[in-house]
């Protein structure tokens, strides 16, 4: 049964074989590169913005409440620190892929990006539980 599912997985492959090398070699235009770009750079823009934003806020809260209400904030200012981390990184990525000027490349900056993520994932849960 093996043998007859790796011949028909060979044979899909030897089928979608010029398309897949066709997509290898497949180019982005500069034009959309730079599009994406611009548009991530006012994305950030925005985020850092909102960030600040949130920062002035928080700080108003921390100011008029005391007590209790400066342990919530320091636990807001670490998740909108998250936050704007993740979304920096998130457009970080965006421009590497903008970058990119092969699917393949493509692929791998995405693979890359998902890795570093998920470190990041892993270091906040360490820090998180200690």
């Amino acid at each position: 049964m093996t043998t007859e599912t790796n011949s028909v997985l060979d044979s899909v492959k030897d089928a979608f074989a010029p398309v897949t090398d066709a997509l290898k070699n497949l180019e982005v235009p500069e034009a959309a590169r730079e599009f994406v770009k611009k548009s991530v750079n006012t994305a950030k823009d925005r985020a850092a913005d909102l960030h600040a934003n949130s920062e002035k806020m928080t700080d108003a809260i921390e100011t008029a409440v005391a007590g209790s209400v400066s342990e919530v904030a320091k636990i807001s200012r670490n998740i909108q620190q998250a936050l704007f981390q993740d979304a920096e990184a998130f457009f970080a990525g965006i421009q590497n892929l903008a970058s990119a000027k092969s699917l393949s490349e493509a692929a791998q900056i995405q693979s890359d990006m998902v890795r570093a993520r998920g470190e990041v994932l892993v270091s906040r849960a360490k820090a998180t539980s200690e």
